[in-house]
């Protein structure tokens, strides 16, 4: 004879209630689960109220330095927990799941296990959608429901389908619809019956506009911004969306977008009052910041902005920022050989790095849904081993659809500089190896650009994504049509696609796909060359923690070497002082996945990723590079309120690229090509590292990989 539940409770009760009364307090060192499969152990978890001690606390190899929480053994609680996980089974459609428990007591230690034997659920064999056919498509609304004929009939699920028909009356302009529930289970049979009526209302359309607790901040530049606006049928979806456009705006602690009414009727026999409510944020903020960073060295920064400048909502920012400190003049401290080690062989790290930008933006721009804004800049900042910028400018930006799935920026750029890189990058591109010659490409020079760029983002994470994905376009033009020098003239398109699976709960598979390519306008001729000029800021360049990372950052790729003593003794020659520069590449291919997992140790904490990437960077007149690299490794990530903190490590089988070698006479600094007896360039082919160690490359970076 099976006894029902609420006698089962109260039995249990009594009996715990007895029990804790004889049983000494223990601390509990393990707590598990086992036999189940419709629900996860954090879910069974997260439902019951004795919890497992820490891990430093639980751990055999960790108790014995006496840290962590120690969580006590309540036998009470206990006994209620086999009843909470019984009712979770019940509301989940599992009827006849039976909960056994396992417990070991030691003297002051308690191991518990959970024995779960779930049975076969009662499956919803029948959902019937009632009372809005006229508003709403029921075929695919019943597809697009959580509950589904055929799946256990959860009570949770169920609640939330009706929440979704809630949802889409809302915003069809029914601002006071309500579902009503109603179920048969028939636990012998294990078949469930359902039918969710919809009870629509009158459709209305939005009165006033209320907005209260602007004080500093006008009214009327709140009311711009929103997207609810008297006369429009009221849509549920608008009053989240304005929420989190006045979010955005930097000016607000809090924002609350409502029904001022809760029943219908109250703002007029078909209109409904919505009310703003908004709490200020200081509209004067002062930032400052200081890291390390291996490619950076020492670096500060800091920020000033005025929210609601002169009215309009719209934001004055200025800000500063050094790098490069320890490591170049005048804040050259020999760090270069110790801290900065990294940088110890980078000729483009001599000098301070430096950026002063002040921007205006302006929301609301036209529409609430665009946004435009103006920079001026003045920078100098190098890249590894590549090249460096030194630059004075602006950039003018329109973003239209602001904030929603799809937003379009068109922009335009402006600066007068120069980019410098290693002589012999200029040798090997543009043949060009005279210090003349280079200092002409390397001279001051208008650049003009416009910039169509594209994002769609339906991730769940700006910081750590687990479900869904982005794709990105981005297409530049430069030429003398937009006020370019006529040296630089080129199309640069890329494209990268993302995705985002999760597994678990606390893990993900993700994946990326990145390609691009550059297109020069035109050839020019100079000093007797033909020369398809792309300044050496605006290549492709590969490998670091964001690309292959079996490469070190800019190592992917063609490069050039350069020696200033080459020695031969009989088969072998040896090149004193050889120095590598990234030339970088007019195309570039990156594919990336990922699988990132919980550690058991910390997993609210710590991440543990298996990943591989291939990829590579190619000069398309140069054949010297070919073929894509591949490198798999592992990481381990660590959670922070920054972003994840990653250290990577990848395995590369293959020696760092080849590259043409160019002598360097130092009495007069000029630069010779290397050439073999029938005048042909002499590449140089770096041997693989022998041992296993020697090929792994580690990187640090804060932030996902993609």
């Amino acid at each position: 004879m099976r006894a029902s539940l609420p006698v089962l409770v109260v039995a249990v009760f009594a009996a715990a209630r007895l029990a804790a009364q004889q049983e000494p307090q223990r601390v509990v060192r393990g707590l598990s689960f086992e036999g189940n499969h419709a629900i996860d152990h954090y879910t069974l978890s997260a439902a019951i109220a004795t919890t497992n001690s820490s891990t430093f606390a639980t751990s055999p190899f960790l108790r014995w330095l006496g840290l962590g929480e120690k969580r006590p053994f309540n036998e009470l609680e206990f006994r209620r927990d086999v009843v909470r996980l019984l009712l979770l089974y019940r509301q989940s459609g599992y009827m006849n799941a039976v909960i056994d428990t396992v417990v070991l007591r030691a003297a002051r230690d308690v191991y518990v296990k959970f024995r779960i034997y779930e049975g076969d659920p009662v499956r919803l064999t029948r959902l019937d959608i009632l009372g809005v056919d006229s508003i709403l498509d029921v075929p695919p609304l019943k597809r697009a429901l959580p509950l589904q004929v055929g799946d256990p009939f959860n009570r949770a699920l169920f609640q939330a389908s009706a929440d979704t028909i809630v949802g889409r009356l809302r915003n069809r302009g029914y601002p006071y619809a309500d579902v009503l529930r109603s179920y048969d289970v028939d636990a012998a049979a294990l078949r469930a019956v359902a039918a969710l009526e919809g009870v629509p209302g009158r459709r209305m359309r939005v009165g006033e506009v209320i907005i209260t607790g602007a004080g500093q901040v006008d009214t009327g530049s709140v009311r711009r911004m929103l997207s609810v606006r008297p006369g429009d049928w009221f849509r549920q979806d608008q009053l989240y969306l304005t929420q989190r456009d006045l979010y955005g705006l930097g000016m607000f602690r809090s924002v609350n977008v409502v029904l001022a009414d809760t029943v219908a009727g109250a703002g007029g026999d078909s209109t409904v009052r919505v009310i703003v409510r908004v709490a200020e944020a200081p509209l004067r903020r002062i930032r400052i910041g200081a890291g390390y960073g291996s490619l950076d060295c020492f670096r500060v920064q800091s920020g000033w902005t005025a929210y609601d400048f002169l009215g309009g909502a719209r934001s004055l920012d200025l800000t500063g920022q050094f790098s490069k400190l320890g490591v170049g003049i005048p804040a050259d401290a020999g760090f270069k050989q110790n801290v900065c080690h990294p940088l110890h062989d980078d000729a483009t790290s001599d000098t301070v790095n430096y950026n002063a930008t002040l921007s205006l933006r302006q929301p609301a721009f036209l529409s609430p849904r665009h946004t435009a804004s103006v920079a001026l800049f003045t920078e100098r900042r190098s890249e590894f081993k590549a090249y460096t910028r030194q630059a004075v400018g602006a950039n003018l930006a329109v973003t239209f659809n602001a904030r929603r799935n799809i937003p379009i920026t068109l922009g335009y750029s402006y600066s007068v500089g120069r980019t410098t890189a290693d002589p012999a990058v200029y040798c090997q591109l543009f043949r060009l190896c005279d210090a003349s010659e280079q200092a002409f490409l390397a001279n001051r020079r208008r650049f003009g650009a416009v910039t169509i760029s594209g994002v769609r983002n339906q991730t769940n994470s700006v910081l750590d994504p687990t479900v869904g994905g982005v794709v990105t376009a981005t297409l530049t033009h430069s030429s003398r049509l937009v006020g370019s020098d006529t040296l630089y003239e080129f199309n640069r398109g890329q494209l990268e696609v993302s995705r985002y699976y999760p597994i678990g709960r606390r893990g993900a598979f993700a994946w990326r796909v990145l390609g691009g390519t550059i297109l020069p306008a035109r050839r020019i001729s100079f000093a007797g060359q033909s020369v398809r000029f792309v300044p050496p800021d605006q290549r492709f360049y590969g490998g670091g923690p964001n690309s292959v990372r079996g490469y070190a950052r800019n190592e992917l790729g063609p490069r050039v070497y350069v020696t200033d003593s080459i020695e031969v003794n009989g088969t072998d020659t040896t090149y004193r002082n050889l120095q590598a520069s990234a030339t970088g590449g007019n195309a570039i291919f990156a594919a990336n996945v990922e699988f990132r997992f919980p550690t058991p140790l910390f997993p609210d904490r710590m991440r543990v990723a298996v990943f591989a990437d291939v990829g590579q960077v190619w000069e398309r007149e140069d054949p010297t590079v070919r073929g894509v690299r591949f490198t798999p490794g592992l990481g381990v990530r660590f959670v922070t309120p920054l972003g994840p903190v990653r250290l990577d490590a990848a395995y590369s089988g293959y020696p760092a690229e080849a590259g043409v070698l160019y002598l360097l006479n130092r009495a007069n600094n000029s630069l010779t090509a290397v050439t073999d007896s029938a005048g042909n360039p002499v590449p140089v082919h770096p041997s693989l590292p022998g041992g296993f160690w020697q090929r792994v490359v580690v990187q640090f970076a804060v932030g996902q990989a993609f």
